[in-house]
């Protein structure tokens, strides 16, 4: 099946004053950002950072200016190879590098315990692509996130399962990561919430290639509707793996066929699938060509999936510098909760805990090939 190639729109603010004079060489200003950017994972990982390296670019070429100093952002740009360990080394390598806040990780398992690593040197952090709760609920002042959680997302999605596809027997399958078991757990409450029947929960391992067991067993119960919480990597091969069983037409969570969707509901030959995915319905907002362009012309490709999270952990980022006008790492972490940015995916405005107020998330169904938005849940408006 072809992925839906996003479009996507930004209210574009002015995040910095002009300097009064280009005379003045400007002072660098690293930003980490940190992902995946090789193993399984490194396509999402490059779609991030050129999210945020556009948004970086765009407000250099405005001269912005710092304490009424011209400043120069550059990213410090790291991989973490979806590594919690790994994760935790390139943390403190970005911090002894001497930026003044962090986008990323993308993976929850990664982000959670860098996280702590920001919290202990006093660095903003900001994820484009976590969303397992615990994230932002450590009790960490400098973290922040511009996707919804799995906490509202899997309770929705769930809700949904029952409620609109009027599934009768559903089978939940996670893959014991912190991205996938909490989502599944958030699932498995929206659904019970909707007074839905969980027949059989069964777990896998983010390495795992071969599902016929579990879908075998889930088969032999009758399932009509089976959700998966974990990557697209492996959500594709259960795909594969559930039609040669002859399961057709089921309910999929996130990984099944696109990532980070929180349901999807696979089709014949692809056309009729639908997934229910972070964000609003990009396809539709009214400047949306424009950005698509911008960005093909700066990196001669287009949006894949998450760029329009990473434009928008970097506006944020940006605008709460400018806000502190100040490069102290104190003072833009105390300068984070009062951000508020029109972005791609949105309003970008966060509450106590770092979270994103009223996040949307998005219905589409394929098409003739191509992804079509249906209708969105949520959401704090543009």
């Amino acid at each position: 099946m072809k992925r839906r190639n996003l479009v996507v729109a930004l209210a574009v603010g002015v995040l910095c004053a002009h300097a009064p004079s280009y005379g003045a060489e400007p002072q660098t200003v690293l930003i980490g950002f940190v992902g995946p950017l090789t193993g399984p994972v490194a396509r999402v990982g490059k779609d991030l950072e050129n999210g945020a390296q556009l948004a970086i670019d765009e407000e250099n070429a405005r001269h912005p200016t710092i304490g009424g100093k011209p400043v120069k952002y550059v990213l410090d740009v790291q991989d973490d190879q979806a590594d919690p360990r790994t994760a935790m080394q390139v943390a403190q390598k970005m911090i002894d590098d001497g930026v003044v806040g962090v986008i990323g990780h993308y993976n929850s398992g990664c982000s959670i315990p860098a996280s702590a690593v920001y919290h202990k040197a006093g660095v903003a952090m900001i994820t484009p692509g976590s969303t397992n709760p615990v994230l932002t609920h450590q009790g960490f002042e400098n973290v922040f996130r511009t996707m919804g959680h799995d906490g509202v997302g899997g309770v929705i999605a769930g809700q949904f399962a029952v409620q609109q596809l009027k599934a009768k027997r559903i089978g939940i399958i996670d893959d014991r990561t912190a991205f996938g078991q909490g989502l599944a757990d958030a699932f498995e409450k929206g659904a019970k919430q909707a007074n839905g029947n969980i027949v059989d929960r069964e777990f896998t391992n983010d390495k795992a290639v071969d599902f016929r067991a579990i879908l075998t067993t889930l088969k032999e119960k009758n399932v009509d509707v089976i959700f998966f919480g974990g990557l697209d990597e492996q959500g594709a091969m259960l795909v594969k793996q559930m039609r040669s069983l002859g399961m057709q037409s089921l309910l999929f969570g996130a990984g099944a066929l696109k990532s980070n969707a929180f349901l999807q509901i696979a089709g014949p030959a692809g056309n009729g699938t639908q997934d229910l995915e972070p964000g609003p319905a990009l396809d539709k907002l009214p400047a949306a060509q424009a950005f698509a362009t911008r960005y093909k012309a700066h990196f001669n490709q287009d949006v894949e999936l998450y760029a329009p999270f990473a434009y928008d952990a970097a506006l944020a980022m940006l605008k709460a510098i400018h806000d502190a006008d100040s490069l102290d790492r104190a003072k833009i972490v105390a300068a984070f909760p009062k951000v508020v940015v029109s972005g791609v995916t949105g309003k970008i405005a966060f509450d106590a805990n770092g979270d994103l107020i009223k996040p949307p998330y998005t219905l589409f169904e394929v098409q003739q090939g191509q992804w079509k938005s249906l209708r969105t849940v949520g959401g704090n408006g543009v």
